[in-house]
């Protein structure tokens, strides 16, 4: 079975690197989305819809139905694709299902691409800022030094445009409309990582209830964030394999 893994901002297919080497047995895939260590189309505006039909149209090129992985904006593609396409998928995996809670507030960075001009300084600010000032934020935010510094480097105007469009197209009340149509998920078998320290992605009683609406089982990732496929691999491909393995029972 073909394992597709898709990654979110600000980041490109590096952080699937250590996990991927755990994978064994398995035809991993990794997918960049546009703007996000691939190229953009002419005319892209980076809208929700334009993500999601960017990845039906690689799923379809696979030609068989895959086991889909998406962390952090890849899991608001794949959770899409899920509700719209399910005959492209055997099984599908999220990371941020707590963002599809009503409840759910958007974290401050977000809200800062969010509002008009401010956005774009931000973006400037991280344009602008040394190389090596980037690669040492993304250490603290917990990225491994290697991944730190390719992610640092792919940091580039055209990410940055992507950002602003994503985020913007995403402010609420857009995800509490997405998540109100959960069940769809429902489709095919879910799974709901909760990377128990990860303060992006809502509470994980959030990620709870949504994983319910959807149908999905539940792992909790102990001692992680966000960027727990860094953090702990091991943990995330033994969580992924024994969800992959259940399907086959």
């Amino acid at each position: 079975m073909t394992v597709v893994l898709v990654h979110g901002n600000p980041e490109t297919a590096a952080i699937w690197g250590p996990l991927t080497e755990l994978l064994d047995g398995h035809d991993v895939v990794a997918l960049s989305p546009p703007g996000f260590g691939a190229p953009v189309a002419d005319g892209w505006t980076a809208t929700r819809a334009e993500y999601t039909g960017w990845l039906v149209d690689e799923l379809e090129t696979i030609g068989e139905p895959v086991d889909l992985v998406g962390h952090d904006w890849g899991g608001g593609h794949v959770v899409a694709v899920a509700m719209s396409r399910p005959d492209l998928l055997r099984s599908w995996c999220i990371d941020v299902a707590g963002i599809l809670h009503p409840d759910y507030v958007w974290h401050d960075m977000a809200q800062l691409w969010q509002t008009p001009d401010v956005g774009e300084e931000t973006i400037k600010a991280m344009l602008d800022a040394p190389l090596a000032d980037r690669t040492a934020n993304y250490e603290q935010l917990g990225m491994t030094p290697d991944v730190a510094a390719e992610l640092a480097g792919a940091v580039d105007e055209t990410m940055g445009r992507c950002i602003l469009g994503l985020y913007r197209d995403a402010a609420q009340p857009a995800l509490a409309e997405t998540g109100a149509r959960l069940e769809a998920a429902a489709a095919r078998p879910g799974l709901v990582i909760i990377a128990e320290n990860d303060t992006y992605v809502g509470t994980a009683d959030m990620a709870r209830a949504s994983a319910d609406r959807a149908g999905a089982k539940v792992v909790v990732l102990e001692g992680v964030g966000h960027w727990w496929m860094l953090q702990d691999p091991a943990a995330g491909a033994a969580a992924l394999t024994d969800f992959w393995t259940g399907l086959e029972a």
